[in-house]
Order: C-alpha cells, then structure tokens, then sequence
C-alpha cells in the first residue's frame, strides 16, 4: 500500500506514465494524490510493485451496487512497465487488490474501464474473467459541473 511521501512520488511517476501510454494529459501530482490517499477517510488507495526499480502499480477505491447487493471495488488506474507486461504482474495487481478492497470494506466485484484504442488491455481483462458491459454508458460529470452541482459556481 502507498503510505509514505516516497511512495506517493513513486505512485504519482506510474500514473504520470500510464498517462503517457494511454495520450491522456495528467493533472493529479503529488498534492491531489496525498489528499485523495491519506485522512480518516480515504478515497482511494494505491500499490506500488517494485523490483529495484517502479514495475506496476494500481489505484482503486470503494464502490457499492445496490443491484449487485454488495460492496465492490472500482480499479481506476493499472499501470505495468512495459519491460514486464506479459509476466503476471497485472495479473498480481488485481489480485492484490481484491484481496485489499475485500478487507477494507469487504468488495465482493470489480470495476474498471478499458479504452477503446487498447485492445491488448481488454483481451487481457478478459482473460481473468472481466465482461463488457454493452448496456450501460459510463458518464462523468466534469470539474466545473460539478462545482455547479454544488453550488460553488452560480
């Protein structure tokens, strides 16, 4: 589990990567990452796999279905090296974290997204047994909206 400044420069350098890898610009840092990962109340929680060296690491948070009837877990980022991929380390990861959300708040299912451009990445979900979710459209309410929502703007 991340827990020290050095594990959040290490985790932040993986999210910063997968950004890279995935074209998505980045916009978390260390400042985001410390308030989202540490207090009474989390919300999320990360882990870092190491080999001398940064090789992986997940961020995932709490979720809960009231159609699944059970708490479950939302994998927002998975990033392994390229150097390993192909080696059961992402498959470790998710391990990992299940067995983590199962003990936090006893998760029973797992979420995550896939890009479209990524088929590698879905096949290898689907290999562990991840199926598309054809009716349903995942939609996110942006940063302005939200503040909107909240009554912060306007």
């Amino acid at each position: 589990m991340v827990e020290t400044e050095n594990d959040l420069a290490l985790l932040d350098a993986a999210l910063r990567e997968l950004s890279a890898d995935l074209g998505d610009p980045y916009s978390a840092g260390l400042d985001a990452l410390s308030a989202g990962l540490t207090g009474e109340i989390p919300a999320a929680y990360g882990l870092l796999a190491l080999e001398h060296d940064l090789i992986g690491a997940a961020l995932f948070g709490p979720m809960f279905s009231t159609v699944r009837g059970a708490a479950g877990v939302y994998v927002s980022d998975l990033w392994v090296t390229e150097a390993v991929r192909g080696k059961g380390l992402g498959r470790a990861l998710l391990s990992q974290v299940a067995r983590r959300a199962g003990a936090l708040w006893r998760a029973e299912w797992m979420m995550l997204a896939v890009y479209a451009h990524t088929p590698a990445s879905r096949r290898f979900y689907e290999r562990l047994g991840f199926e598309a979710q054809d009716h349903v459209t995942q939609m996110r309410l942006p940063q302005a909206a939200m503040r909107r929502l909240m009554g912060e703007d306007g």
